[in-house]
């Protein structure tokens, strides 16, 4: 039986785990549209349930091109100190866990399910290079299974959960984090894809194991999050716009579909009709069925065929496209992912169209540069290196798509008018290492350049062209 004393590890362990069985429904909501899974477009009541599958195809996403747009702008390049200097260690770290392509992973996490995270802990297989603490193992983690609770006094990070099914052991695993140490606990219980809650469903697996990380080691990621309000996906804003504009399209299919052949009609015709022997109703026998070999004919006296003028579409096209743009402008998605009638557009309106969206990027870049910087305090905490990453500043790539003519032409500007070459580079968007490196080699290059046009003293240069030393000559 748990201990439900509050704040202890297990009273953490049900409340978190609770709220995450709570959420997962949501999630899985987020999750489905980011992947496509959108709900289909209400059917009539009488519809057969063959139709399910013309119906699936109207399904068009755009939640997932409006969660990707801002993850294709999101690049860590490296860490600097409070001087601009690389961090040696940080990019140890980084490199060491496989950072440069497992952040666009934990940014699609956050844009689909509004929130991701990252645990800091050690390293199993490595360690520092003092050969005696172990390097800091960063993981980023689904919102599926990991949990944080703020205290709400300090809005600092209170505790946090990790829970997941162990396929190889057949067991529930939780992990609960707490500043000072962590508890782990097991169960053989779940329902489905469900781990159980109850009192009674976990055991402790092992002892309280403390740590002097001095913090919570799980740091959240979170989505553009407001004061006193839940963070939500990207999309969120346009659900109702997309779910407008899967309804638009099977109208549209339908139309086609049914209206793509000149529907004929026929009057003054006396159909036969007949018993159905299975259902015992009278059905009317239907004799003319279109064909490109048919050919109709009626023995009546005053019959005459026709045909219905086939649907136009360009009225549903039109829809659809100023659906397409409410969800683009909505999001603040730039209006060229759905190119329509943007065809030869000069560089300064992609950038006029691009206003928004990057002013979107910039916060995302503020919110997870503060979290990563909370990553690396504990990754230097973990690995015992003195250091306050809180005066340090992540390095992003610059998320315009600018030529790099125009940027070669603003870097030349500002070298006339004496900015260093550090932060030419710098504006150019190379990593810090970059650089340094380019800044070591320009120094090494000029130090040469000089001491190749020093001027040689006289006697040098007499020697140098043949000239007898004057000590030599009895003179």
């Amino acid at each position: 039986m748990l201990d439900d004393t509050p704040r202890t590890p297990d009273w953490w362990l049900l409340r978190l785990g609770r709220r995450m069985r709570d959420r997962r429904k949501e999630l899985d909501r987020w999750w489905d549209y980011y992947r496509g899974h959108h709900p289909l477009p209400s059917l009539p009541k009488n519809a057969a349930a063959a139709f399910a599958d013309f119906q699936r195809k109207s399904r068009t996403n755009f939640c997932r091109p409006v969660a990707d747009a801002p993850v294709h702008r999101l690049q860590v390049l490296g860490v600097t100190d409070a001087d601009g200097k690389p961090d040696d260690d940080a990019l140890r770290w980084w490199q060491a866990n496989r950072l440069d392509s497992r952040q666009k992973q934990l940014y699609r996490t956050v844009m689909a399910q509004a929130q991701g995270y990252v645990i800091v802990g050690p390293h199993p297989a490595r360690v520092e290079p003092d050969e005696k603490t172990p390097s800091p193992l960063i993981t980023a983690e689904h919102p599926r299974q990991v949990i944080v609770e703020y205290d709400p006094a300090t809005g600092e990070r209170a505790a946090a959960l990790k829970a997941w099914w162990d396929d190889t052991d057949r067991v529930g695993r939780a992990t609960v984090y707490l500043p000072d140490g962590l508890q782990r606990y097991v169960t053989p219980e779940r329902r489905g894809q469900v781990l159980p809650w109850g009192r009674e469903s976990w055991e402790p697996d092992g002892d309280f194991e403390e740590h002097q990380l001095g913090a919570v080691p799980v740091v959240p990621f979170e989505c553009r999050p407001d004061l006193m309000e839940d963070p939500q996906p990207e999309f969120s804003g346009v659900l109702d716009v997309q779910d407008r504009i899967n309804l638009g399209v099977l109208n549209r299919m339908t139309a086609a579909r049914y209206s793509a052949f000149r529907q004929g009609y026929v009057t003054g015709h006396k159909f036969r009709k007949r018993t159905d022997s299975a259902t015992g109703l009278e059905v009317v026998e239907q004799p003319f069925v279109p064909s490109p070999s048919a050919l109709w004919a009626s023995e009546g006296e005053n019959v005459k065929f026709g045909q219905l003028d086939a649907t136009d579409l360009s009225g549903f096209l039109k829809e659809h496209e100023s659906d397409v743009r409410d969800m683009l402008v909505l999001s603040h998605t730039p209006a060229y992912y759905f190119a329509s009638d943007l065809v030869n557009i000069s560089a300064d309106t992609v950038n006029a169209l691009d206003v928004n969206h990057l002013a979107k990027v910039g916060e995302h870049q503020a919110t997870f540069g503060e979290s990563w910087e909370d990553v690396l305090s504990l990754c230097a905490a973990q690995a015992g290196v003195d250091r306050d990453y809180s005066q340090s500043e992540v390095r992003w790539a610059d998320p315009r798509r600018l030529n790099p003519s125009v940027i070669a032409d603003a870097a030349t500007k500002k070298r006339s008018v004496g900015y260093p070459l550090a932060i030419l580079a710098e504006d150019m968007g190379e990593s810090p290492q970059r650089v340094r490196r380019i800044t070591s080699e320009a120094a090494g290059a000029a130090l040469l350049a000089s001491t190749a046009l020093a001027p040689v003293p006289p006697a040098q240069a007499g020697q140098a062209a043949g000239a007898v030393p004057p000590d030599r000559t009895g003179l």
